[in-house]
């Protein structure tokens, strides 16, 4: 007999076993010093692999502590490449940019496939991309270690740095100033993010209260903030067996959805978007049809430099070989195969204080099984909590579930 639709909770004592596998090997007294590059994306503006990828660090480490930091502005190392690569065709289309670069290369949802080629356009650039790791982190953790930390001030800048308001003041820090002076000297426009981080690292230090940073850091993983990729093989099965690797699942074969935006229009709106998600399906029908409503949101009150309409490229990833049936509110549809996957890819709009209900409706193959539903919803990296509805209908009857999506949703009718 169908039960009521129930999410399966994670296995909280194995994400703990990670983090201390992880603790283990960055705390090594093996006097090896290890690479890593650090993928600093704001997610106020929107990128599949989670936010902008504005600017990079590279740090290396031994015996526990860091050894040598290097902060840059992902347009200065964009500045040495030479190599003309041709970009997805959204950049081309919606933003004509005619060559893809390093700060671009986070167009995959999934984030193994953006750790090879975000090296791929470091090694254009004359660099050594032979690293121990890759670490993508999203904006949010900053305000987020705010909380945790309490406000900070930065020598040489003005103002206080608090949970609340510390990515807006650091985008009028680093791109207002520019916008309105292009004579200003960029090379250095974004030296207060290396200011800023060692300030936030004595801070975390001076807390005494490991509990409460590895709760920080357990969050941050579980809503894909943070993101991590290993060259040693151990510690990627060990990221990889609880999900923090940010990989799209290609392997998973029953039903499945992750709806991925990529902001195309330049701005940090995302800061005023909000998200709703209605999935409904019919296993009454031959052929499974999924109803698929996105309600997007765009509360920002007017435009100014940093704040427009919405304009993103959003795609659907879905079971292979599902079919397209009807669209409403999305553009002539680009439908591919990837990772396993059918995604349906729309340009979709949202005005300013206004809303727009993106609604795709498609038919699951033919060998998909109905009779052991389960469903996988992915959350794309950066998104933010998106309120997700469930509704089931199988033998006449409705089966509704409603959860916020704060990580991968894992539903199965027992």
């Amino acid at each position: 007999r169908l039960s009521q639709l129930l999410p399966i909770e994670a296995d909280t004592k194995k994400e703990i076993s990670a983090i201390d596998g992880l603790v283990e090997a960055f705390t090594k007294n093996d006097n090896v010093e290890k690479s890593f590059l650090l993928l600093l994306q704001n997610n106020m503006e929107l990128r599949p692999g989670g936010g902008f990828l504005g600017q990079y660090a590279v740090i290396k480490i031994k015996n526990g502590q860091v050894t040598y930091n290097y902060f840059e502005d992902a347009n200065l190392l964009d500045q040495r490449i030479i190599a003309d690569v041709a970009p997805p065709y959204p950049f081309k289309k919606m933003m004509q940019i005619k060559k893809w670069k390093f700060r671009d290369s986070n167009f995959s949802p999934d984030f193994p496939t953006n750790v090879e080629k975000a090296k791929y356009f470091y090694r254009l650039a004359g660099r050594n991309s032979d690293f121990d790791g890759v670490i993508a982190v999203n904006s949010d953790v900053l305000l987020h270690v705010l909380e945790l930390t309490g406000p900070i001030t930065v020598p040489g800048y003005a103002g206080e740095y608090n949970s609340q308001n510390a990515v807006l003041k650091l985008e009028e820090q680093v791109e207002k100033a520019y916008i309105m002076d292009p004579e200003l000297d960029t090379q250095n426009r974004k030296a207060i993010m290396k200011k800023m981080t060692a300030i936030l690292v004595g801070k975390l230090t001076q807390l005494n209260n490991i509990p409460k940073v590895a709760e920080l850091i357990l969050e941050e993983l579980r809503d894909k903030n943070l993101m991590l990729n290993f060259k040693d093989q151990d510690l990627q099965n060990l990221v990889a067996g609880v999900y923090w690797d940010g990989k799209v699942a290609y392997d998973w074969s029953a039903d499945y959805l992750m709806v991925v935006d990529a902001n195309m229009g330049a701005l940090k709106t995302d800061y005023y978007m909000r998200r709703d998600i209605t999935y409904r399906i019919d296993l009454d029908q031959e052929k499974p049809v999924v109803d698929l409503n996105i309600l997007y949101k765009n509360l920002a009150p007017y435009g100014d430099w940093r704040t427009s309409d919405y304009h993103s490229y959003v795609r659907a990833y879905v079971p292979k070989g599902a079919t397209l049936l009807e669209r409403e509110m999305v553009s002539y549809p680009n439908i591919q195969e990837e990772k396993g996957k059918t995604y349906f890819g729309f340009i979709v709009h949202v005005l300013i204080g206004r809303e727009t209900n993106a609604r795709i409706k498609y038919e699951l193959p033919a060998d998909f099984d109905k009779n052991n539903y389960r469903l996988l919803i992915q959350k794309q990296s950066g998104v933010g909590d998106v309120p997700v509805k469930v509704i089931i209908k199988k033998g006449g009857k409705e089966f509704v579930q409603e959860q916020t999506m704060i990580k991968d949703l894992n539903f199965e009718f027992k």
